[in-house]
């Protein structure tokens, strides 16, 4: 199987929300001109087109892609054509907010659980999840595995977490800790860095003055 880069995957993740605005204001087609004129970034037609490319012919030069047709290519290439059991370990105010964003289930994203080992949190409700005891963790994913795990912890907590996450068969990983964790192969790792995300504003900010 083709390997594609990241980049290509979040593009593409970027296509599918404005075809799907397209088609709420009625647009039967769409053209690439248009997909890379809302994705900015320095993304150009011939960008569009060589990333839908990798997966196969979707629409005819001069007439567009047909945007029903090219929601549900995107949707199947993406995973999205089913729903993820998501769990959450950390109910700090970064995994709260987490559980309350309703985005999630409108894509397939169902966050089913919500840990922590403060007892101050565990048997508090959240958004209609009860914070469970993170000790329980083993024992619930032996009963109703997770596909996709977030690990909002401290640092010094986040590796131990995923290990035991990766025993229990968790084989995707949403890391915010500030920490890089290490995995076996087979289970993959997307990190969500808030301090580089902003330090690569401020380059931008100071490249702009």
């Amino acid at each position: 199987m083709r390997k594609i880069a990241e980049s290509t995957v979040r593009r593409l993740s970027l296509y599918l929300r404005f075809l799907e605005e397209f088609a709420e204001q009625g647009a039967g087609t769409a053209s690439s001109e248009a997909l890379a004129s809302r994705s900015g970034g320095g993304t150009t037609s011939a960008q569009v087109r060589k990333d839908l490319s990798f997966f196969g012919s979707f629409g005819k030069r001069g007439l567009g892609y047909p945007v029903p047709a090219l929601i549900a290519s995107l949707r199947e290439i993406l995973g999205l054509n089913r729903r993820y059991r998501v769990i959450v370990i950390g109910a700090g105010k970064i995994g709260s907010a987490l559980v309350q964003y309703r985005g999630f289930k409108e894509r397939g994203f169902d966050l089913a659980a919500l840990y922590d080992n403060d007892p101050k949190k565990v048997g508090r409700e959240w958004t209609g999840l009860t914070v469970r005891d993170v000790a329980m963790l083993e024992k619930d994913l032996r009963q109703t595995p997770a596909d996709i795990a977030a690990v909002v912890t401290p640092a010094d907590a986040a590796q131990g977490v995923t290990d035991r996450l990766v025993k229990s068969g968790v084989a995707a990983i949403l890391n915010f800790a500030p920490v890089q964790l290490t995995v076996p192969d087979g289970v993959t790792v997307k990190t969500v860095n808030l301090v580089l995300e902003l330090e690569a504003l401020s380059y931008a900010i100071g490249q702009g003055s």
